[in-house]
């Protein structure tokens, strides 16, 4: 049986669009709204989302997904929290899940049993930002995890041959980062990324590369899309939850928002 993420990515291929993948942080401003935010979400036409977990140091992000990490752990979010709101989640929607997270928290949890458990609860994917599919395979602990498809990611930074080696055992889709440094939105978009999935795709890989990091407009979402199977926004969607989140308006200003971005990337 085709996972969610597979099955979501080959519909999308065969009707010929590109892919909106959505990412917020668990937890912020709280649990609850979390699981508001992702109906709205999925209701703009938002592909796939991921879920960040919260993590005390999350090095790979820009301040505006620091402080969403630090406004959920300040409201309590923690690991049951996270796994409670996938099975939510899982009573209202279908829509692909991946986890974004840090190695910590999981090896803290168990490897194995974070598998297992983020699976039965009903995440499809996970993103593990700090531990590279090489050394990965050199702790069979770390092999051990079974259930959730492995995405992986590919930077501006890495060589050719590597970026063939982890295509070729790419699952559910590339996650391709666009410019080096850490998350956050930018007024530029790099000149390099059609070149850099072309040279992705050349490794024969079926999965789907999604490119994400920086992107914040309309304009920058459909530049992308024409590149790319798929457009990952992170930070601008997390701004428009500090700025709104708790209020009232909260799902109408993430709405407002999120639609132009995915019908920009839907008109391609």
């Amino acid at each position: 049986m085709a996972s969610r993420l597979d099955s979501t990515f080959a519909a999308l291929r065969q009707s010929g669009r590109k892919a909106f993948v959505a990412y917020i942080c668990a937890g912020d401003p709280s649990l609850e709204e979390t699981l508001e935010n992702v109906k709205t979400l999925e209701a703009c036409g938002v592909d796939v989302i991921e879920l960040g977990l919260p993590f005390s140091d999350p090095l790979a992000d820009g301040i505006v997904n620091q402080m969403a990490a630090q406004r959920a752990l300040e409201g309590g979010a923690d690991m049951a929290g996270v796994l409670e709101l996938i099975r939510r989640i899982r009573e209202v929607s279908s829509i692909p899940l991946v986890l974004f997270t840090y190695l910590n928290p999981v090896y803290a949890y168990g490897f194995e049993a974070f598998h297992r458990d983020a699976a039965a609860a009903g995440a499809d994917g996970v993103l593990l930002l700090d531990l590279p599919p090489d050394e990965a395979v050199l702790n069979a602990e770390l092999v051990a995890g079974q259930g959730l498809q492995r995405i992986c990611l590919i930077a501006p930074t890495t060589p050719e041959e590597r970026m063939h080696r982890l295509a070729a055992g790419a699952q559910g889709f590339i996650y391709y980062i666009s410019r080096e440094g850490v998350t956050g939105a930018q007024t530029t978009l790099a000149t390099n990324i059609a070149s850099q999935v072309q040279v992705i795709k050349a490794s024969g890989t079926a999965a789907p590369v999604c490119v994400g990091f920086g992107i914040s407009t309309p304009e920058q979402a459909r530049e992308v899309a024409v590149a790319a199977d798929g457009v990952v926004v992170g930070s601008a969607i997390v701004k428009v939850i500090q700025t709104h989140g708790g209020t009232a308006a909260a799902q109408a200003e993430l709405a407002a928002f999120v639609k132009p971005l995915v019908e920009a990337v839907k008109s391609v």
